[in-house]
């Protein structure tokens, strides 16, 4: 059995109406079935982000968060420096 990689699913038949289609999903990816498996996923714009949303993190930000991590992290790597 194939694992989708969405809960909205359609039909090729349903695809004859791609507005309803989108209208059901409510911006999430809809997963397209023929025959009871899956064949594609139907995407709509709205479940893809603007490249300008996305950013790299300085490295001011990434020393935060290991410091807020370190006692959360610790353990791990004491015990990891043993193996």
């Amino acid at each position: 059995m194939t694992r989708l990689l969405t809960n909205e699913i359609a039909t090729m038949t349903e695809l004859r109406e791609p507005q309803k289609v989108l209208d059901r999903a409510r911006g999430k990816p809809v997963a397209i079935m023929k025959n009871s498996k899956p064949v594609g996923y139907f995407v709509p714009i709205e479940a893809v982000s603007e490249p300008e949303e996305h950013r790299t993190a300085t490295m001011e930000e990434i020393m935060d968060i290991m410091r807020r991590r370190k006692e959360i992290d610790q353990p791990v790597l004491d015990y990891l420096r043993d193996k």
